[in-house]
């Protein structure tokens, strides 16, 4: 993924059982859990290329949020002021080499970030 692309997408969800058998059956997404993430199952288009996950709904996290990646978020936040958006969760560490963060835009729409390898 180069600077700019969408990553990835999570879904808000209340029932996490229900919503991994619902959009296999409609679009053919694979869905499962991945070792260290247990509780997000993560899904895959079957573009192979196109991917996400199940996250519990939340009263900040009510509606799909992209992701998109950065070379540095640290840059983005530095930039975030002055181009009229604020920070909605700080960035935090996802492994030992990647980090996501989510802003606010000046309508105050969520835009995760998302910057490293998920290796």
């Amino acid at each position: 993924m180069a600077h700019g692309d969408i990553t990835h997408i999570d879904i808000p969800v209340d029932d996490l059982a229900t919503a991994a058998e619902f959009s296999p059956r409609l679009f053919g997404w694979q869905i499962a859990e991945i070792e260290g993430f247990e509780g997000y199952p993560m899904w895959r288009a079957p573009n192979g290329i196109s991917g996400g996950g199940l996250a519990p709904r939340s009263s900040e996290f009510t509606q799909p949020r992209s992701y998109i990646e950065v070379d540095s978020i640290d840059d983005i936040l530095a930039k975030l002021d002055a181009a009229g958006g604020s920070v909605a969760q700080p960035k935090q560490p996802i492994t030992d080499t990647s980090w996501w963060a989510v802003i606010r835009d000046p309508d105050g729409n969520h835009i995760g970030l998302f910057e490293g390898m998920t290796t």
